[in-house]
């Protein structure tokens, strides 16, 4: 199996450098089908079960894909692989900074998160069904389409996958350093909305009610709900308000984000921000919250920590330096370890500076990563992991 791994490395290459040419954008619906219909077509190959399914509120397909043969029709899977299609880059990244390899890392929109490890379910799905491990397993592999935009649409249908499965493995990119997540921050996203009275800021400037005054004061309030302590923190990040530069603004928003360690923190932030009120430095402006946490606290149970050993066993003895790290990062792990399902995140390639226009993965880390996940299915199916 390692061998058969190691002489697909071009196909791998190859497979990359399709994937990162297609703009697939989040609510970019044709260059997000066009992914789905890559992987369904390969799947289809290897005689799995596909559908592309799509959702209330979603504008792109997801996929879903499982190695059905053998299998009763609805079975608990063995493992759940989970990962999504979009990317943060808008349309015509694509063609502007296309694939390419240069001192041993690929560059490209979406390279390390995630194509790099879409490619390897894939890679190890071809694996097992060469080496004949497949029929052994239960296998879903699940493909979302909005995950950088907070998986409104989808998250129903892969938490309802998660449920069904004893293992979850999330293929966002393995840290530049090795290391891998069993520990996320939850993510919130709050509006404070200010609705205030607007008058003639020279003539009558008493009969207002300044909306971005007000604002001002609960941009102060809000951000001094962050703990960095506790791992608990609160940014603004956009602001708007105000129309006229002789008008009282009767309208101010701002947008925050906000970063939760811990699942205690996270009940404290969501008293905090429905507890808001006017601060009282602007007379009769009605202060409005939106917003919610979307993501909860990625917090490792005593199954995940066991499973861990297992993987970390197991890469190690590839050679591989199996290390942990928790980050800031949301993913889609953070709603499977919720629910309270054994999950690993960043089991992809090694890669870095996700998001950015210097977005790389690691090439030196194609084969040994696939190979341990191949290892990781050889032993489930040889009843090994817990």
């Amino acid at each position: 199996m390692h061998a058969y791994i190691a002489s697909r490395y071009d196909q791998f290459l190859q497979d990359l450098e399709t994937l990162v040419n297609v703009d697939s954008g989040s609510g970019h619906a044709p260059g997000l089908s066009r992914v789905a219909r890559f992987f369904q077509e390969r799947y289809d190959r290897l005689g799995w079960s596909t559908r592309a399914l799509e959702f209330d509120g979603g504008s792109a397909p997801c996929l879903e894909g499982i190695n059905r043969r053998g299998l009763p029709a609805d079975p608990p899977f063995d493992f759940l692989f989970l990962g999504h299609m979009d990317t943060v880059f808008p349309e015509g990244t694509a063609l502007q900074r296309p694939f390419s390899i240069r001192d041993g890392r690929a560059y490209g929109p979406g390279v390390c998160d995630m194509k790099g490890g879409l490619v390897t379910m894939l890679h190890a799905a071809e694996a097992i069904e060469q080496a004949g491990l497949a029929g052994a397993l239960s296998i879903c592999m699940a493909f979302n389409s909005d995950e950088e935009i907070g998986s409104h649409a989808s998250r129903a249908w892969f938490e309802g996958l998660a449920a069904k499965s004893r293992r979850v493995l999330v293929f966002e990119p393995c840290r530049s350093t090795g290391q891998r997540v069993l520990q996320r921050k939850g993510v919130a996203d709050f509006e404070v909305l200010c609705h205030g009275r607007a008058a003639h800021a020279g003539v009558e400037p008493e009969k207002g009610a300044n909306a971005v005054l007000e604002l001002a004061h609960q941009v102060l309030a809000v951000t001094g709900f962050a703990r960095p302590e506790a791992g608990t923190t609160v940014n603004v990040t956009t602001i708007t308000g105000g129309r006229a530069g002789n008008v009282i603004p009767d309208f101010a928003q701002a947008g925050f984000d906000v970063r939760i360690a811990g699942l205690e923190e996270a009940r404290r932030i969501e008293g905090c921000f429905q507890n808001l009120s006017a601060s009282g430095q602007a007379n009769g402006v009605r202060v409005e919250v939106r917003g919610e946490i979307n993501r909860m606290p990625m917090v490792p149970s005593e199954a995940t920590w066991r499973l861990w050993e297992q993987i970390a066993r197991i890469g190690e003895g590839l050679g591989l330096e199996m290390k942990l790290i928790s980050t800031g990062g949301g993913s889609d792990g953070n709603f499977t370890a919720a629910m309270g399902v054994p999950t690993i995140d960043a089991m992809g390639p090694r890669g870095g500076r996700a998001h950015s226009a210097d977005e790389y993965m690691d090439l030196d880390s194609v084969v040994p990563n696939t190979q341990m996940i191949c290892e990781i299915l050889k032993e489930a199916a040889e009843k090994r992991l817990p």
